[in-house]
């Protein structure tokens, strides 16, 4: 990946309304670090600078990406050094102790950006993130470094609404990290397939009524390890998704066809229209016919 490009350190003003927007970002840059330059550059504020044997304390969130060389970063949750590599995505938490900084022999180039918010702070609180897993190891992305490039690019121009510009993007590179970190976790790609495979089931209306333990049966995996894979990848139980389908199914068939709820309700595998609407109510809280007609 060609990082070849100047220098960008940006510090960036909030309002009241940019606070209420749920994220605003508060830096953004760029910069090449060559092998033997002293590490951080003395560029920054006082707020922001640090050395990299005592470490620094900051109070925001910080994306940084390093797309060129390596180094090492350490924070107060890892409580060692880790290696950093071309690819790695590094989150830095507010108020937590972290260091890092590029070897001697490589140097490295970095993009980072600085935020804060209560949408960050929910992702944080549910789990999406961790202090203890700090660092993404997401390989090179030219999809990302264009994001990094856009906020650098809207930030300085300072146009009305900017603020609510680039913290959009933002939320988009995390959710690109998130996306990338989780996947990279199921490079075995036998049960990705075996996934694949028991959705697609689920998927066809022939399978609507099948059991959790014909289709583990089916795609040759036992029902336990099955069901476990399947949320770990999923995020939802096989059960739930299988109703999912059902539901998506249902509500397709009574918005683009004409047929009427019995025939839907069979088609779908119910044993009679009672059980159809009894199922649809319990989980949309209003009956077929209902929804039919809200949404003709």
């Amino acid at each position: 990946m060609d990082t070849k490009r100047e220098s960008r350190l940006l510090y960036l003003t909030v309002g009241a309304n940019d606070e209420d927007w749920g994220i605003v970002v508060t830096t953004v840059g760029f910069q090449s670090i060559t092998h033997g330059v002293a590490y951080p550059p003395v560029q920054h504020p006082n707020t922001h600078l640090f050395t990299p044997e005592k470490g620094r304390i900051i109070n925001e969130y910080q994306l940084v990406y390093i797309v060129k060389g390596s180094g090492w970063f350490s924070s107060q949750s890892l409580k060692k050094k880790l290696k950093v590599v071309a690819g790695t995505m590094i989150l830095l938490f507010p108020n937590e102790w972290h260091s890092y900084a590029p070897d001697n022999e490589t140097g490295w180039d970095e993009y980072w950006v600085g935020f804060r918010g209560e949408h960050i702070d929910n992702r944080v609180r549910k789990g999406f993130f961790s202090r203890e897993e700090p660092l993404h190891n997401i390989g090179l992305s030219t999809s990302i470094v264009g994001l990094y490039d856009d906020i650098i690019r809207i930030a300085e121009k300072e146009k009305t609404g900017y603020q609510q510009m680039i913290s959009s993007i933002v939320l988009s590179i995390l959710g690109s990290v998130y996306y990338k970190s989780k996947n990279i976790q199921y490079a075995d790609s036998y049960i990705v397939d075996k996934i694949r495979e028991a959705r697609d089931i689920m998927k066809n209306p022939d399978y609507f009524n099948i059991s959790q333990m014909e289709i583990a049966r089916k795609i040759g995996m036992g029902y336990t390890w099955y069901r476990k894979k399947f949320k770990e990848y999923t995020g939802v139980t096989p059960a739930r998704y299988q109703i999912q389908q059902k539901l998506m199914k249902a509500k397709e068939l009574l918005t683009t066809t004409g047929n009427n709820v019995s025939e839907i309700a069979f088609s779908l595998r119910f044993e009679s229209v009672r059980q159809f609407s009894t199922f649809f109510k319990h989980y949309e809280d209003i009956t077929p016919s209902e929804f039919r007609h809200r949404t003709h």
